[in-house]
């Protein structure tokens, strides 16, 4: 099978176990695991951040970060399709008390003017606007690279407004790489950036949240608190310490993959993709009515050996990552064109 339902699929590579064999290890709840450390350090230095803390999902890391910044009672806008508002349980509210404005953007790219009238007025009555989240690349719009321009004029207001400002970068390299801006330069305009080691960079576990140190320091209390701490957690940060080290660059490849595969969408009779290009490694496409469900779509493409997922009654999505070759590819692309004959011809 060809697996395309996610970039978290993947396997470590044989160098990656090697790494992860002869890590060295100690406490980390004692603060003492060396691996642990190093890759925390190298993260905040790669984020131009004053520190970094290990943890061991990206919701982890998204949900303590809302914790820090937003006291309960507090209010953070977040894009409507975002991962944080969309696909964590709602634990904003359920663990810190906090509510949610959802603000739906394009292709999850805000305009300034969307947002410039959202904070709410010192009211006794009302919830106090504390927080923008921003998710780049975004997931649900297909992978997008939010411009950095776009980045840049939005938390400049959001700062000068007195918000603070979180980024869900779970893949943000994939913007790295698909722009050639550095990570420290995306980063530098949030107070707070989550990155994911165990997506395009393929490691087994893990993301890490970055920030100012004190801020850090408070959020290994409340790392704590959610059950996040772990004990000989350098196994899994060495792994993670490897992909981050020698990983980021060939994001370039997932990235051709997922274009032949829009390509091969765009050939297809039935079968679009809503926007104009494919940015980086995420392809979602949308099934005409006429053609039948995306569950039906799917269930037709497993047959012919590829897995995707339904994320919606008519859109799939396919993600290329560490593993699938340009054969691979190809062969789905040949499976996707075969399959929207069939059903068009049904």
């Amino acid at each position: 099978m060809i697996d395309l339902r996610s970039d978290t699929v993947t396997k470590p590579t044989p160098e990656m176990l090697n790494a992860i064999t002869h890590a060295k290890l100690g406490d980390d709840v004692m603060r003492d695991d060396p691996t642990v450390l190093r890759l925390e350090e190298v993260t905040a230095e790669i984020l131009g951040k004053e520190a970094a803390i290990y943890m061991p999902s990206g919701s982890m890391t998204n949900q303590i970060a809302v914790r820090l910044h937003c006291q309960p009672g507090a209010e953070f806008i977040c894009e409507t399709t975002c991962h944080v508002y969309n696909m964590e349980q709602g634990a904003f509210s359920q663990l810190s008390g906090v509510v949610a404005r959802p603000i739906e953007a394009e292709q999850g790219v805000w305009r300034l003017e969307q947002l410039q009238s959202l904070i709410r007025p010192c009211d006794d009555h009302q919830v106090r606007t504390r927080l923008l989240t921003m998710e780049n690349t975004h997931n649900r719009a297909g992978g997008r690279v939010v411009p950095y321009d776009r980045v840049a004029e939005i938390c400049a207001w959001a700062h000068d407004s007195g918000l603070v400002t979180h980024l869900d970068g779970a893949r943000l390299f994939n913007a790295v790489v698909a722009t050639g801006i550095a990570a420290d330069q995306w980063a530098s305009h949030f107070d707070t950036v989550s990155v994911c080691f165990s997506k395009g960079l393929g490691a087994p576990v893990g993301s890490a949240l970055a920030g100012p140190a004190t801020l850090i320091r408070e959020a290994q209390r409340h790392r704590k608190l959610f059950g996040g701490s772990m004990r000989q957690a350098g196994i899994i940060a060495a792994g993670a310490l490897h992909a981050l080290e020698n990983h980021i660059d060939r994001l370039a490849e997932d990235h051709r993959h997922a274009r032949i595969l829009g390509e091969a969408v765009n050939r297809c009779e039935g079968l679009s993709l809503p926007g104009e290009s494919v940015d980086t490694n995420i392809v979602i496409f949308t099934v005409d009515e006429q053609l039948g469900t995306a569950q039906q779509v799917v269930q037709r493409l497993a047959e012919q050996g590829v897995a995707v997922l339904a994320v919606a009654p008519q859109l799939i999505r396919a993600v290329t990552h560490l593993g699938i070759t340009e054969q691979d590819v190809r062969q789905v692309a040949r499976a996707i064109q075969e399959i929207g004959s069939q059903i068009a011809g049904a």
